[in-house]
């Protein structure tokens, strides 16, 4: 099994391996692209982004600058908005839902690194799986970590580090991010 196949499985892997820096090369040339594509050239950053990450659907946005490891690991729903100056470090898979928000400066880290410290000075790592869930906003300066899901319709407030789960209609804060409440998002559908 090769390097790569090793990361897309969520396996220990060597980010020093060949085949994982080209993509990593292609993915900062791509990021060149779309962060330099003129805002009112709307087909030209619309290529640069599918270039980056295939599939962005037409009904999403990402408005840059945008900061990522491959882009290709990265899946975005229907009526999303990723807002400016998000890091994405992707290796691991991130997931966005449907009508998902994502605020300015927002980090979405999937790379976990040897707990070990000898182990840790190798150029090894597992890359833990994020995913958001549907008509979720996540404030400005949020840090997603390693291996979180936070589930549909969530609110995580501005500066939070969300470390752990959170679960569908949370309202969650702080550092590290904690549900403060349940939100009552049953709407009558007439």
């Amino acid at each position: 099994m090769t390097e790569v196949e090793k990361m897309m499985r969520g396996e220990l892997y060597d980010y020093s391996d060949p085949e994982a820096l080209e993509l990593n090369f292609q993915a900062h040339e791509r990021l060149e692209r779309l962060n330099a594509a003129r805002y009112r050239d709307t087909q030209g950053y619309r290529a640069a982004l599918r270039e980056l990450i295939p599939g962005f659907p037409d009904s999403s946005y990402l408005i840059t600058p945008f900061h990522c490891d491959f882009g290709f690991r990265t899946t975005v729903g229907e009526g999303v908005v990723i807002n400016f100056n998000c890091t994405f470090l992707d290796g691991g898979g991130i997931t966005i839902g449907d009508h998902t928000l994502i605020g300015p400066n927002c980090q979405l880290y999937t790379p976990h690194h040897p707990i070990d410290y000898l182990e840790r000075r190798k150029p090894i790592e597992t890359g833990k799986a994020i995913r958001i869930g549907d008509d979720c906003w996540l404030g400005g300066g949020v840090i997603v970590c390693p291996g979180v899901t936070i589930g549909n319709r969530c609110i995580i407030a501005a500066g939070s580090v969300v470390t752990r789960d959170i679960p569908d209609d949370s309202l969650a804060a702080g550092n590290p991010a904690v549900v403060k409440r349940k939100l009552d998002n049953h709407h009558d559908k007439r």
